[in-house]
């Protein structure tokens, strides 16, 4: 990859551009997984309105992959959300989406180290995630980071096509 990547939080201001590119890369990769083409979740996750109310919150912190001064990508972090069941300090992983164009270039790589290293500076005890557990590619590509499964559940969401509704609980203790 030539092109420097640059990490910048985003602020309120910038939820309408979060909105933009969620939607763009949630159709990138997502549309097959619902039976009404992903609609009803896009805008109940990825309106401005939600996206605002969530940058606000000051339990969530989203940051902007960028490329070229343009947001390739996001990740969105809750430094404070520990696994319920579990012992310790935990930092949850969220989201990370990137579009079709930033994938396969190390750009999730570099997001995913660039929150271990925050949830490592506020001496978390673990990173936690959750994936699809048909998604094999983010699950390989999460335990590579050295993340470990501990746990399943299932999503409840009424348009979701059934046979992909198993999710994975994955950690990495610090």
């Amino acid at each position: 990859m030539n092109e420097q990547l640059t990490i910048k939080r985003i602020s309120t201001n910038e939820a309408e551009l979060l909105s933009d590119l969620a939607i763009r890369a949630y159709k990138d990769h997502y549309l097959h997984l619902w039976n009404d083409d992903g609609s009803w979740y896009i805008q109940k996750s990825f309106s401005i309105n939600q996206l605002q109310i969530e940058i606000e919150d000051t339990n969530n912190e989203f940051y902007f992959a960028i490329i070229d001064q343009k947001p390739v990508g996001f990740i969105k972090i809750r430094p404070n959300n520990s696994l319920s069941d579990h012992d310790g300090d935990g930092f949850e992983i969220e989201r990370i989406y990137l579009t079709k164009d930033a994938t396969g270039k190390r750009i999730g790589n570099k997001l995913m180290i660039f929150a271990i290293e925050i949830a490592k500076n506020s001496e978390k005890d673990y990173v936690w995630l959750k994936a699809m557990d048909s998604s094999h590619d983010a699950i390989r590509f999460y335990q590579n980071l050295g993340f470990v499964q501990c746990g399943t559940s299932r999503l409840d969401f009424e348009l979701l096509k059934d046979e992909i509704r198993g999710m994975v609980t994955m950690k990495l203790d610090l």
